[in-house]
């Protein structure tokens, strides 16, 4: 082993605890860097795998009805590689032990072989195959998972207004539905809502579709166009009321996986960047007074002939020694916490098999990353190191020019004592390292900002979203829309306090390139269940004519108000028109359009009618509400409230919660480093005067209040910089992590403000205890010995 080596050793023994603290950092940052960046990877692999193998078609559409010959006109689409047709209904579930009424989605299975696309994986029980499967039904694992479901289990189902029972032969995944949620809703609910499958016959016969279909998935061909096979596909559903075909980009459930990891992809950037970056400011400090403290070994080395190439490598090695044990805790770290996060996954996203793998490259990549940030934050003083003439190296530091405080100067010196003075005349003397430790001390306390801002947010969605705008107790849903005489039949069931109608119309919406599809909602001009509200939490009165749009489709369709957009209907008669935007309303969960219910009957021309209404039940009634409901023929779809709101937060709060978690650690174990690293530095800076203070009679409490009172300075005058700048960290992290489906507000708490600031002054309190302790520790004799 070299000298330098050597060396090297003594003086990692007598930095142990800054170098930890500064790994400990580091760690923080490759933790999440690599949890999240082999979360993307573990993710993507399983996901194109099992589409891979399953089958997953390409392109899909809904219409109304068709006769099976269309199927072949499909097929001779040029591009179109494979065609799956069949029937998609929605149904009504009564479920044994459950009062609530379910929603499930039945598809059927062909009458022979198996699903050429979208193919199904059998968890437990058996596949149906045949007429001899007649009265069973499959079902998938989430909302058999969620009750209890079994194969051999039995349920009840209405279809199409006649009430059935089935026999569940077997718990299957799809790849149409890793991800289970009902049709427009951004949130899952599997207690309430499930995909199931039966056999064509059974399910036709039913639903009056013998010999026809409503359903169908497309696979391509190798090169084929998805925009030119849409539009042939288009083409030919329209006589038989096409809602519009759209690509894999387009379906609800791989829209959910894609986004989710788009947000994996966010924090493994945002995170990490800040966390590295604290790392390199705080090895730039330790270096950087090491380097000051030891300018007579470095006069010596250069004596007896150590070039500046070795002397420069002897101090990155000791940044590189902090990046290997950063890089070793963080990948452990970063395992641990990445098995947990694929733990809590298995709860919404439905694959066959979800594991966290470990990706090599994620490691390179984190290794690569440490070292820059070592490096950036060590070739400055490393620069000065080498540069520094042996001669000049010798001599000690030239000393600070000593002079009254500005508080002193200013004649305000008796309001405070001695040591308390003494403090404020290091911090003036000394303005970069003042406002380095500042800079420290700003980022301690603007990174503890960050998760608590996660968690206001999702307090405030449930609140914003089930509270102000939703008011209802349950929505239900017609099998076809009805006249506007059902509202009375609403209103008559049991416990109903109150019920408002509601049109929905499948549209596209189209402005200049952008388009999305989605389902048009008309309301009551002023409702009180259901409340369109702006970003100023003003409800909106809709208006005779025009569209109020969600912030967030707006953004993504480029438009505002005033300005004009197109419209084209799914259904009925399809007709076409253009309306103005005349508002947007704020709302955290998928997108939305607005308009008043008789101005939207009007445009679609088939008179008065709804699809549904929103209810107050009372609670005396709910159950004797649920019978009626579960009894009534045209009734197709149940959402009660309070279970979409249970859907939010055991999945997407649950999700971005844990995430919270983990970072409020990080955070707050980043925080006292930065501060713990800060007083240390400023121990090893003053310890010739602290020494002399003990010298001369002062005593160590009194020594120790020049040490912490110039800290708590620093950090008082640091704390609302560090605000602002949690602030700002905040923000650009939320942008980052916000999608189409579930969106964070940033709401900034004085609560939260308060506890990073709490935080902060205890890491700041311990860590001046611990720099105080040393003092007793002072080679009083060395430390005065003249050093010129």
């Amino acid at each position: 082993m070299s000298l330098l080596d050597l060396k090297l050793l003594r003086d990692l023994r007598a930095l142990k605890s800054q170098a930890l603290a500064v790994a400990l950092v580091m760690a923080c940052g490759l933790a999440m860097m690599i949890m999240t960046r082999s979360l993307i990877a573990s993710l993507e692999n399983t996901r194109d795998t099992y589409y891979r193998e399953n089958r997953f078609a390409e392109i899909f559409a809904r219409l109304k009805r068709a006769p099976n010959s269309v199927a072949a006109q499909l097929a001779a689409i040029p591009g179109v590689a494979a065609v799956q047709t069949g029937i998609a209904l929605q149904v009504t579930l009564d479920l044994p032990g459950v009062i609530e009424p379910a929603t499930g989605l039945v598809q059927s299975l062909p009458e022979q072989g198996e699903l050429v696309l979208n193919r199904l994986h059998l968890r437990s029980g058996r596949i149906l195959l045949g007429r001899e499967s007649m009265g069973e039904i499959l079902a998938g694992e989430a909302f058999a998972e969620a009750n209890n479901l079994h194969p051999g289990d039995r349920i009840a189902a209405v279809l199409y207004g006649r009430r059935q029972n089935f026999r569940v032969a077997g718990i299957v995944l799809s790849p149409e539905f890793v991800f289970e949620a009902p049709p427009g809703a951004a949130l899952p609910n599997n207690k309430t809502y499930g995909v199931f499958w039966m056999p064509y016959k059974e399910l036709a016969t039913a639903s009056n579709l013998d010999g026809a279909f409503n359903n169908i998935s497309l696979r391509l061909a190798p090169g084929a166009s998805e925009a030119e096979v849409i539009a042939a596909v288009d083409q030919v559903l329209r006589p038989y009321g096409g809602r519009g075909a759209y690509g894999r980009e387009s379906h609800p459930s791989h829209t959910r996986v894609r986004d989710e990891i788009k947000i994996l992809q966010g924090l493994s950037i945002g995170f990490p960047l800040v966390f590295l970056s604290v790392a390199a400011f705080m090895t730039n400090a330790v270096m950087s007074r090491q380097i000051t403290l030891q300018r007579e070994q470095i006069a010596i080395l250069k004596a007896f002939g150590f070039s500046n190439w070795e002397i420069g490598g002897h101090y990155l090695k000791f940044s590189l020694v902090i990046v290997v044990g950063g890089t070793v805790l963080g990948t452990v770290g970063g395992v641990a916490l990445g098995h947990r996060l694929v733990e809590m996954y298995h709860l919404f996203f439905r694959f066959p098999a979800l594991e966290f793998h470990l990706a090599t490259s994620v490691v390179v990549m984190a290794i690569i990353v440490s070292m820059v940030a070592a490096i950036i934050g060590v070739v400055g003083a490393v620069r000065a190191a080498v540069r520094l003439p042996p001669a000049e190296a010798m001599r000690p530091e030239p000393p600070s020019s000593y002079r009254p405080a500005l508080v002193e100067r200013l004649g305000l010196g008796r309001a405070f004592t001695a040591t308390f003075r003494m403090a404020l005349r290091n911090i003036e003397r000394r303005p970069a390292r003042s406002l380095l430790t500042m800079g420290a001390l700003a980022l301690a306390t603007g990174i503890l900002v960050v998760p608590n801002a996660f968690r206001d947010g999702i307090g405030h969605v449930l609140d914003y979203q089930w509270d102000m705008i939703q008011r209802q107790t349950v929505f239900v849903a017609l099998i076809e829309p009805g006249p506007a005489r059902a509202l009375a039949d609403f209103r008559a069931l049991p416990g109903v306090v109150l019920a408002e109608p509601v049109r929905g119309a499948a549209v596209e919406l189209r402005a200049g390139n952008h388009f999305r599809r989605l389902t048009i909602t008309g309301l009551p001009a002023r409702a009180e269940l259901y409340r369109v509200i702006d970003a100023s939490d003003r409800q909106l009165t809709l208006p005779a004519q025009g569209l109020v749009l969600s912030a967030k489709l707006a953004e993504v369709l480029g438009v505002k108000p005033g300005e004009a957009i197109s419209v084209r209907v799914l259904e009925g008669k399809r007709p076409q028109f253009t309306v103005p935007i005349v508002a947007l309303a704020e709302d955290f969960a998928g997108t939305a359009a607005y308009m008043e219910i008789g101005a939207l009957n009007r445009l679609l021309g088939e008179g008065d009618r709804v699809s549904g209404a929103y209810m107050s039940v009372s609670a005396g009634e709910w159950v004797n509400f649920l019978e009626a409901v579960k009894a009534s023929p045209r009734a197709v779809s149940v959402v009660v409230k309070n279970r979409i709101r249970e859907g939010f937060r055991e999945t997407t709060a649950q999700s971005i919660g844990l995430l919270q978690q983990i970072y409020l650690t990080f955070a707050t174990v980043v925080a006292f480093g930065i501060v713990y690293n800060s007083a240390r530095i400023s121990l090893s800076e003053r310890q010739r005067e602290l020494a002399t203070l003990r010298v001369i009679g002062f005593t160590r409490g009194e020594v120790g209040a020049v040490l912490v009172g110039e800290l708590a300075v620093l950090t008082l005058l640091a704390m609302p910089c560090g605000l602002v700048i949690g602030a700002g960290f905040a923000r650009l992290i939320l942008a980052s992590v916000n999608t189409e489906f579930v969106r964070l507000p940033l709401i900034l708490t004085p609560a939260n403000y308060a506890f990073a600031v709490l935080v902060v002054a205890v890491a700041s309190l311990v860590s001046a205890l611990l720099a105080c302790r040393r003092l007793d520790q002072l080679d009083l004799v060395g430390v005065l010995k003249a050093r010129d």
